[in-house]
């Protein structure tokens, strides 16, 4: 049988050669054969050069997504291949990781295929045609390498809407519990994968929230407290200080989500923690996870949408060590650019307001549209309107199981930084 074959344009910017893989409509000049949405379809230069292959649906203005540079069959048993190399990339890279991004699209030449490891659950998150009409493979394929208890689909996400797909989530074949508690960094955390946001949880700040170690300890003595020759903590006043943690961060963690930023700043021997999230649901799986890894004496939790508690505190002139912003991504499309640009700026400007005078921010984004030149203007420009300066730490991107493609921008939509904030 004839593959079909996609002609690009000869003076067209070789966006694919260096990379990137997606093609757009614009890019084509004639199409051979007569292919079906998800069909596979030979992607060619304007000279018939051979190029890649990629799934088609010419309903989506990603018409063709790249799958292979080669010209290998797309069968069951490439899918089971790529799959098995996306495990054994995550085995090699995070050998104590049990739970992590397994397949991460594009970036494992998986295009709109998501597959999250929990232990012993997957949770499946299917975002093109291409993929949708080979759903099976990878179902099977995920049977034969790995051992579970069960797989659950995430594939309730309104940008299937744009491949001609409805949103779909569920149990793939039998029910389960869907309560896991994975182990990240040496805490134990209760993760609901029906329940929570994406997939259920976020991988992809593993590493970033292994970062703020250095930051949760040095606080008591900046506030004048210091340790007799008998290693008993005292104040200024000579008051002899009990709290074993008294050298540790205060800190506020807006956006918290189930607390996987608090459990961190505990472990790593935090004072307290204020964990702010607008859902009581979320709100009540990270006090149980606080509960499970014995910090609930540390930490408090207030249910409440962030912009609002965060203009609160500055009336009130609170103060924190360090504080955290982790929120979801404002900017969906490139048309809510502006408006996520300016959430962005007020809950930073607003946060930076409440780091104490030579305190830490540290401030995330997760939307590829808002480039890291456009975060970091961004930052610059709520610093100068706060009357703050910032110095920085360190700057981060998404954790090792999340992989970026040099020529493919969307996938690195991760940006993290920590600054030192001071008066200004």
């Amino acid at each position: 049988m004839t593959v079909p074959k996609a002609f690009l344009k000869q003076n067209r910017k070789k966006r694919l050669e260096q990379g990137h893989p997606w093609v757009y409509p614009g890019e084509i000049e004639k199409i051979e054969g007569d292919p079906q949405g998800g069909d596979v379809i030979h992607i060619v230069n304007h000279a018939g050069h051979f190029l890649a292959q990629g799934f088609y649906n010419p309903l989506s203005q990603l018409i063709i997504r790249v799958v292979t540079y080669s010209e290998t069959e797309v069968d069951e048993n490439l899918f089971f291949a790529k799959i098995e190399q996306a495990w054994q990339r995550r085995q090699w890279l995070l050998p104590e990781a049990t739970s992590c991004r397994v397949v991460h699209g594009e970036a494992d030449f998986l295009p709109g295929l998501i597959i999250d490891k929990y232990e012993d659950v997957l949770v499946v998150q299917i975002l093109s045609l291409g993929i949708e009409v080979r759903r099976q493979w990878i179902f099977d394929a995920l049977k034969k390498i790995f051992k579970l208890r069960g797989i659950y689909e995430r594939s309730d996400v309104p940008v299937r809407r744009l491949e001609g797909l409805e949103e779909r989530v569920g149990f793939v074949e039998e029910p389960f519990d869907t309560r896991v508690t994975v182990c990240e960094n040496g805490l134990s955390i209760l993760v609901d994968v029906a329940e929570g946001q994406k997939t259920g949880y976020f991988f992809d700040q593993r590493e970033n929230r292994a970062a703020l170690k250095p930051l949760m300890t040095g606080w008591g003595t900046r506030r004048g407290i210091h340790v007799q020759g008998n290693g008993q903590p005292i104040d200024a006043k000579g008051k002899e200080i009990k709290n074993p943690f008294w050298n540790g961060a205060e800190v506020l963690d807006c956006f918290s989500h189930t607390g996987s930023f608090m459990l961190h700043a505990c472990l790593f021997g935090a004072k307290k923690v204020t964990c702010i999230d607008v859902s009581e649901k979320a709100i009540e799986m990270a006090k149980g996870n606080a509960l499970l890894n014995g910090f609930l004496h540390r930490t408090e939790f207030v249910a409440a949408n962030a912009f609002d508690f965060l203009r609160d505190q500055v009336k009130g002139k609170k103060t924190w060590d360090v504080v955290i912003l982790d929120p979801p991504a404002f900017a969906k499309s490139r048309q809510a650019l502006e408006g996520a640009l300016r959430g962005y700026k007020e809950i930073n400007l607003q946060g930076m307001k409440l780091v104490c005078n030579g305190g830490i921010l540290v401030t995330a984004s997760c939307s590829y549209h808002l480039s890291s030149t456009l975060f970091l203007n961004m930052l610059q420009e709520a610093a100068r309107d706060a009357h703050k300066v910032l110095r920085l730490i360190e700057f981060r991107r998404a954790g090792i199981d999340h992989p970026v493609l040099l020529g493919s921008e969307e996938t690195d939509y991760l940006k993290f930084a920590m600054y030192e904030v001071f008066d200004r």
